[in-house]
């Protein structure tokens, strides 16, 4: 069996051809997709900013073969955007990912001790 790692992955992309009737739901939903709404999430968490809507940022996590790499997580997240943006007919244009390996990031704890002393 091969060893599973997590990744968190924010998707970018920008809006692209939307219709009128496109943009009057994203405006609408604005309120539920601003910077509240930001967590990561399997089926992923869409967030943007209402003025301009011009881009936005999925979230994701993905648990994926160590083996495969950043690479292939932010392949998967790209691809899970890509299908939730078509099932929602939203056009968009030039996403890229930024991949954080959870098993992998370190975590500088300052101890109680030595932060205590520096006082």
């Amino acid at each position: 069996m091969t060893e599973q790692h997590t990744y968190r992955v924010i998707v970018r992309g920008t809006w692209d051809g939307l219709r009128e009737e496109d943009r009057a739901r994203l405006l609408a939903g604005a309120a539920d997709h601003g910077l509240s709404s930001m967590r990561f999430a399997e089926e992923g968490t869409l967030t943007y900013e209402p003025s301009p809507l011009k881009h936005f940022s999925m979230r994701y996590v993905v648990v994926s073969d160590a083996a495969d790499g950043d690479e292939m997580a932010g392949a998967l997240a790209e691809e899970r955007a890509e299908t939730a943006l078509r099932k929602l007919g939203y056009g968009f244009t030039g996403l890229r990912s930024t991949v954080t390996d959870l098993d992998t990031m370190k975590i500088n704890r300052k101890s109680g001790a030595r932060s205590a002393s520096r006082r």
